[in-house]
């Protein structure tokens, strides 16, 4: 019986390290099911679900009003991957947040992922982030001289490893910056800034 019950041990675990290698989808590619809508407080603006959109494997995010979506888990330790491209005539504003936490808010407490065309890779927030001076707003610069943005319309691959408060990034396979902050989970979050973008293909893994 112990060897049985040592055996049903040994197998448990090995599942549970296997499974930690598998994606977690965040994105069902049908609904918004699993993140929560926070907008602006504008009784003129547009309503959340024409703001942010789901069909056909992509979120479709109108850019007005300014908000976000996040996740309704809390998230450490993860790497994450998503797939991005404006999808008006020209780019606008947007970005991806990690470690979110606090009220719900416009704008909310975490570390951005800045993607302006000319701020693109810029790592920003009210988190603190080592080596950056503050005091209420951290802003640290992207790695490389150029984005490796692809073209208007293109669809981007942008990856994260988040990691004991390390947040690296990743755009189209090139390393565009890397800080180390002041918090290790929360939400994740995606932003309505001003113009159309979309996304698709989202999920985690487990960061090593």
């Amino acid at each position: 019986m112990k060897t049985r019950s040592f055996l049903a041990a040994v197998l448990a675990a090995v599942t549970i390290i296997s499974c930690s290698d598998r994606k977690v989808y965040l994105f069902n590619g049908e609904n918004l099911d699993g993140w929560k809508t926070v907008l602006r407080d504008d009784p003129d603006a547009i309503t959340g679900p024409s703001t942010f959109s789901a069909k056909d494997g992509v979120i479709y995010i109108t850019g007005t009003p300014f908000g976000y979506i996040r996740t309704e888990k809390v998230f450490s330790n993860y790497k994450l991957h998503l797939e991005w491209r404006w999808a008006g005539e020209e780019s606008a504003d947007g970005g991806v947040f990690h470690f979110l936490q606090g009220a719900d808010k416009v704008w909310p407490q975490g570390i951005q992922f800045q993607m302006t065309s000319k701020d693109m890779g810029f790592l920003m927030g009210g988190i603190p982030i080592e080596g950056v001076e503050g005091p209420s707003f951290y802003r640290k610069a992207r790695l490389v001289e150029e984005s490796p943005e692809k073209p208007l319309g293109e669809w981007n691959d942008l990856d994260f490893e988040c990691k004991e408060g390390v947040v690296k990034a990743w755009l189209n396979g090139v390393l565009v910056n890397e800080a180390k902050c002041q918090a290790s989970e929360g939400y994740i979050g995606i932003q309505s800034e001003g113009g159309p973008i979309e996304f698709r293909n989202i999920y985690l893994t487990k960061a090593r």
